[in-house]
């Protein structure tokens, strides 16, 4: 909560600029699993906060969280987190999948 013109937060955060692969004007995380990079391509103001609409331009995962069998990302492995409303959770358990109700019966 911190503004990056008083603190200079890759300092005291520890964590690594990294140089993204399709945007020249943002940097990525090295120490994160994924780095998605997006170009913004429209701005819906709701009152108290804007929605940001964008096109995904690149993702980046590490291969270590790249199960080598189904070829897919392992969030468990990952140790991601979210953060809601000054909370940061852990994310864990997967609790349902999309599209339950219309999966074809065996």
């Amino acid at each position: 909560v911190r503004s990056g013109k008083d603190v200079d937060k890759w300092k005291e955060t520890g964590l690594t600029r990294g140089k993204a692969n399709a945007l020249s004007y943002a940097p990525i995380i090295e120490e994160c699993p994924v780095n998605i990079e997006c170009k913004v391509t429209e701005v819906k103001e709701l009152g108290s906060h804007d929605m940001f609409i964008a096109e995904v331009l690149n993702v980046r995962a590490d291969d270590k969280f790249i199960d080598p069998e189904t070829g897919q990302f392992s969030l468990s492995d990952a140790n991601l987190i979210a953060y809601s409303h000054g909370f940061y959770y852990e994310l864990g358990q997967m609790i349902g999948r999309f599209g339950f109700s219309v999966q074809k019966k065996k």
